[in-house]
Parts: structure tokens; C-alpha cells; sequence
């Protein structure tokens, strides 16, 4: 596992800025779509988990990522959970979410 990570970190290290933003941003969200399926089921994960990486900041997108390899923990679902609290990322769950929500009704 560790072999993986250090990997994954020269991978990353050999990209631009804008790639490691786009790589750690993709692999951050594999790890919250399965926190939103189990913790909101029926939530659309496309949208919502865009909310929550658009409303994270850089420190818990770094942890999410990183636990897109080992897998969805505890603290994943703490941090998925602390920013789904914040009003920023209620208000784009509303106005991005919902909508997508409400038209497979």
C-alpha cells in the first residue's frame, strides 16, 4: 500500500499544477460518492459530490484524495460530513442537486 501511495506521489509530483489540481480533485471525489450513497441514499452523486470538492479546501481534498486509495474511512466521512454542513455547500446542493433530484421524480 505504501508502494502505491509513493507512486502515486511521483506520478502527481511529474504534473502541471492545473493536472495535480484535476487528479487530486477526480480522486477525492471517488472517495466521498460512496460516503453520499451510504450516508444520503437517493442523493444525486454527481452533482452533490461536485458541491462538496468545490466547497472543500485544499488540506481535505488532499485527505480525501488520499483515501481514494486506501479506501472510504471514519474520517472521510467526518470531513464529507463537516463540509456538507457548511452553507455554501448547502446552497449549491439545493440549486445543483435538488434540481437533478426532483426531474427522475
Amino acid at each position: 500500500m505504501k508502494r502505491l501511495v509513493f507512486f502515486a506521489t511521483l506520478a502527481l509530483a511529474a504534473c502541471s499544477s492545473a493536472q495535480q489540481d484535476f487528479l487530486a480533485r477526480d480522486a477525492a471525489k471517488q472517495a466521498v460518492r460512496p460516503v453520499l450513497a451510504e450516508r444520503f441514499p437517493g442523493i444525486p452523486l454527481e452533482p452533490a459530490s461536485d458541491c462538496i470538492i468545490d466547497n472543500a479546501t485544499a488540506q481535505e481534498i488532499f485527505a480525501l484524495a488520499a483515501d481514494s486509495v486506501t479506501g472510504p474511512t471514519a474520517s472521510t466521512a467526518e470531513i464529507v460530513t463537516r463540509i456538507v454542513s457548511r452553507p455554501e455547500t448547502i446552497q449549491c446542493l439545493a440549486t445543483e442537486g435538488l434540481p437533478v433530484l426532483l426531474g427522475r421524480l
